[in-house]
């Protein structure tokens, strides 16, 4: 009986009737699946941009302000201990504020931390009680006027380079290669639901060809329609997805990559201010720190240095004013630390803490101000990285209700069609 009933289906199916009610179950069963997939595939994507927006970037943004708030504490240590007893209030309170802010900021990436950023932070957590702790002493050391203060702050600074900002570093790259896995993929094509698109106007393309030459009718309305409603979703998926990547991709390059750029600069030059110090607390024996300032400072303004190749990469007039502000800046300070270098070996020790600490003409204003372009520079990046990011989530909206409809609106459109010219056969 079952062979007898199989015989008589495919019988059937040979039949007019058979190949329009196959064809009919062909589309049908194609424009669910196009809808099912362009649904998963919109929201997966919705899903991606609110991973940059409200985790990934806010994670690389928390990992790079820890990196730079324990940069500027050591540079900001260094500094208030060439006041020779008790340092200035101001340096005191921006080393503490400094502390807080990273402290801060390493409790919140805890709670989202994995991998090698678990591991980072895990360094983080353990050395930075040790690093506050030995600054304490040095500073009880100064303020009593003993030498040995020197020893641990040269040790506190030693931990810090050496172990506590490699560990912030390591932070900041993985965090930063998170955001750029979670860019990638929103920018990368939707080639299954493309696809399935693709099969589903092929298939409602041959089946009206199918149709016209059976009834030698050129339209049928309920084919026209569904064929129609496909194209406004395979185009609405395209536009969605283009317009999401396009954003993406735009915030990446002229935003976060210039962000992470200019944060390295950042990073750089607080580092040169610590080994500026460093040096004028050796005493004499500061050649190695002096050596790793001039690295430093190659690094952050030489030809090809990061304030260079900011530069070069800058999105728009205002990101390349910023730069070009800092690259000034930096100059000022390589000019006026040469000026502390020749009375610093000229014996004029004093006159160099004073040049290299106080005042408007101070190494250290030159330094402020540069990383105050800087600050400038990262914001405004920053901005135009919120900026697109909120337009790919714009881009995205709405887009798996509407593609949902428009294959629901295909199904019924080409069954109706379809079931008109079936009838005619009873």
């Amino acid at each position: 009986m079952l062979a007898t009933a199989w015989r008589r289906l495919i019988r059937r199916a040979a039949t007019s009737p058979g190949r329009l009610t196959t064809l009919t179950a062909a589309v049908v069963v194609l424009a669910v699946a196009f809808g099912l997939a362009g649904v998963l595939t919109m929201r997966a994507g919705v899903g991606l941009v609110s991973d940059v927006t409200d985790r990934s970037g806010p994670l690389s943004l928390q990992a790079q302000d820890i990196y730079r708030s324990l940069s500027d504490a050591d540079a900001t240590a260094a500094s208030a201990f060439l006041a020779n007893g008790v340092e200035p209030a101001e340096l005191r309170k921006r080393y503490l504020d400094d502390i807080a802010r990273a402290s801060s900021a390493l409790t919140a990436a805890l709670h989202n931390a994995e991998g090698r950023s678990a591991a980072a932070l895990g360094v983080l957590v353990r050395q930075i009680p040790v690093y506050t702790g030995l600054v304490e002493s040095a500073r009880t050391y100064n303020r009593q006027g003993i030498p040995l203060g020197g020893a641990y702050l040269r040790e506190a600074s030693a931990l810090m380079r050496q172990t506590i900002l490699p560990a912030a570093q390591d932070l900041f790259r993985a965090e930063a290669a998170r955001l750029g896995d979670a860019q990638r993929a929103v920018a990368r094509w939707p080639w299954t639901v493309t696809l399935l698109g693709l099969a589903l106007l092929g298939v409602l393309l041959l089946t009206q060809l199918y149709v016209t030459r059976l009834t030698n009718r050129r339209l049928n309305r309920g084919m026209v329609l569904a064929t129609v409603a496909a194209l406004v979703a395979c185009g609405w998926l395209a536009v969605a997805s283009a317009g999401a990547a396009g954003h993406i991709s735009e915030g990446r390059d002229a935003g976060s990559e210039q962000v992470g750029l200019l944060a390295e600069a950042r990073i750089t030059a607080l580092q040169a201010r610590a080994d500026e110090g460093l040096t004028l607390i050796a005493r004499g024996d500061g050649k190695a720190f002096e050596q790793d300032f001039t690295a430093m400072m190659e690094r952050l303004a030489g030809q090809d240095g990061l304030l260079q190749r900011a530069r070069d990469q800058a999105p728009d007039a205002a990101a390349r004013s910023a730069v070009e502000a800092a690259q000034r800046h930096a100059a000022d300070w390589l000019a006026i630390h040469r000026q502390v270098r020749s009375l610093d070996d000229g014996s004029r020790h004093a006159e160099a803490v004073t040049l290299a600490t106080s005042g408007d003409a101070s190494a250290a204003a030159a330094a402020g101000r540069l990383d105050a372009a800087l600050a400038e520079g990262i914001a405004g990046s920053g901005r135009h990285f919120d900026r697109e990011a909120a337009g790919a989530g714009d881009a995205l909206g709405g887009a798996d209700v509407a593609v949902a409809l428009l294959a629901l609106a295909v199904a019924a459109a080409a069954a109706f069609g379809l079931n008109q010219r079936i009838a005619e056969y009873r």
